[in-house]
């Protein structure tokens, strides 16, 4: 039983039980899996078949989860599509994909009619927020009936498709199958402790794995409720934990240092929260200190995972929040967690060497692209690439992250997509992208920039250069010009000497 199945058992046993509550719009478990075929139906009578993929560009809304199960239902791969990327990015994903589809957001029209053109595998095109339209996704998933007849499943179909950012400057899909989705699903359900009267509220992107898999699909695998917003607001944030009733909160470590300075939080009435949960960077014991001071009865959870494990790796529970500062925690429920040597052999207690980790929920694979996968995937375990450690209690610590990633308020940036665009203008010689501390964000990308002898270039043409090239979180914060960036004998840039030079911004 795949998690559209399990969806249908769950609406033959509370049909009017909530599933999604969207700006006051809730919509039952009948109501929600009714929407979600009628739109698998659609696609269906349009010729869609096992595996084909729809590509979501959706803001955070009910309209997501529903896009999303339909896929579920109708056997197709779904494909989130962060909304946050330039058009020639999500350019370059729809055409690596091959996506049949397309289900976008009225907000996003003229970026899809820009890359449209240069899309020969787009098929059709389904849009959201329109009155008057004939493609209008609306009309589909509240119109006639659409049933879908019986879909053969396997494990290893490809059921999602997420696009991570890798260090060749080019995006991989990472696929993840009707198992994996299924794993995941139990694992944090089991993990968090989620039941049917919990009310998860979702704040971060939902095409992003984790607010997906991590939140949302668990939660609707335990029957509970997901309530949805378009995005992250302290004020309304709280307005929305106090009024929907929520159990449990996700947030990356830069928004609850938002919260713990926003007056009305000590003012709200949080009766059913219990669950505060955070992840995709280290949360200071300071921190944490103060999330358990204003919620002594509340418990704190990190999570930490990847794309290419669903996500889900280990988890540090509020029993060693304070006492375990640093420590991402132990193994997930099905999951196996190492930490080896270069030659895949296990490390001492406190010794540091790379992350692997084994499980149902690990992905099948990069997409067209089998010798990353061979790199990554060894005898069943995943190179996540992090450096890590662990305690004698055998407790995870991550010391370095993979390569030179940046996270910037939760959202990964390599240094290489923005290098490659920078060595586009013509007045750089050469260019170095790194992460510096950022009092809210967490860490911001900073540019270093050598010009070619004889040629000048002010640093608002750069950024106005980035900024037509690049997703906005992408662009650097700040520019310094240098006379050339410090190498190695092999010619290497030593980012290591750029960050001792670098402030909080």
């Amino acid at each position: 039983m795949f998690i559209a199945e399990q969806l249908k058992e769950m609406v033959e046993r509370q049909p009017n039980a909530i599933i999604s509550s969207y700006l006051g719009r809730e919509t039952t478990y009948q109501q929600f899996y009714k929407q979600a075929e009628r739109l698998a139906g659609y696609f269906k009578q349009l010729g869609y078949g096992k595996e084909d993929i729809v590509a979501l560009v959706l803001p955070n809304s009910d309209y997501f989860l529903t896009s999303y199960y339909a896929c579920q239902i109708g056997g197709f791969a779904v494909l989130p599509i962060n909304t946050k990327l330039a058009p020639r990015e999500i350019e370059y994903i729809l055409n690596h994909s091959e996506a049949k589809g397309i289900i976008y957001d009225q907000r996003f029209e003229a970026t899809v009619h820009e890359i449209l053109p240069n899309l020969p595998v787009i098929q059709d095109t389904l849009t959201t927020g329109y009155e008057n339209t004939s493609n209008r996704l609306e009309d589909i998933i509240d119109g006639p009936d659409r049933p879908v007849s019986e879909v053969s499943r396997e494990d290893d179909d490809t059921s999602v498709i997420f696009y991570t950012s890798g260090t060749t400057g080019r995006p991989k899909g990472v696929m993840l199958t009707n198992r994996n989705v299924l794993s995941i699903a139990q694992i944090h359900k089991e993990s968090m402790e989620i039941t049917n009267k919990d009310r998860m509220q979702i704040v971060a992107p939902l095409f992003h794995c984790a607010a997906a898999h991590v939140f949302s699909i668990p939660t609707i695998y335990a029957g509970g409720a997901v309530v949805i917003e378009e995005g992250f607001s302290p004020e309304q944030t709280i307005k929305t934990m106090e009024k929907e009733n929520i159990t449990i909160f996700f947030g990356v470590p830069a928004m609850y240092s938002i919260l713990l300075t926003t007056p009305s939080l000590q003012e709200a009435s949080l009766p059913n929260l219990r669950l505060l949960t955070y992840g995709a960077a280290p949360m200071p014991y300071e921190l944490i200190k103060r999330v358990k001071d204003i919620f002594p009865k509340v418990q704190v959870q990190n999570i930490y995972g990847q794309t290419e494990n669903s996500p889900g790796a280990t988890t540090l529970k509020d029993e060693h929040a304070l006492s375990k500062i640093g420590s991402v925690g132990e193994a997930l429920p099905q999951c196996e967690v190492r930490v080896v040597d270069e030659s895949g052999e296990d490390l001492p207690v406190g010794k540091v060497g790379e992350i692997i980790v084994k499980g149902p929920h690990v992905m099948k694979g990069y997409l067209k692209n089998e010798e990353a996968t061979r790199d990554t995937i060894k005898n069943g375990w995943l190179y996540s690439g992090d450096l890590g450690r662990l305690d004698e209690d055998g407790l995870l610590y991550i010391v370095d992250r993979k390569k030179d990633m940046i996270i910037r308020g939760g959202e990964n940036i390599y240094p290489v997509e923005i290098e490659e665009v920078l060595y586009e203008i013509p007045e750089i010689l050469e260019a170095a992208i790194i992460g510096v501390p950022h009092e809210v964000l967490g860490e911001v990308p900073k540019a270093y920039v050598a010009t070619k002898k004889g040629m000048q270039i002010d640093e608002t043409t750069i950024l106005q250069y980035c900024q037509n090239r690049l997703a906005k979180y992408k662009v650097p914060q700040e520019i310094e010009f240098v006379e050339e960036l410090p190498r190695n004998a092999s010619g290497k840039v030593l980012k290591t000497e750029l960050r001792s030079s670098t402030e909080t911004i």
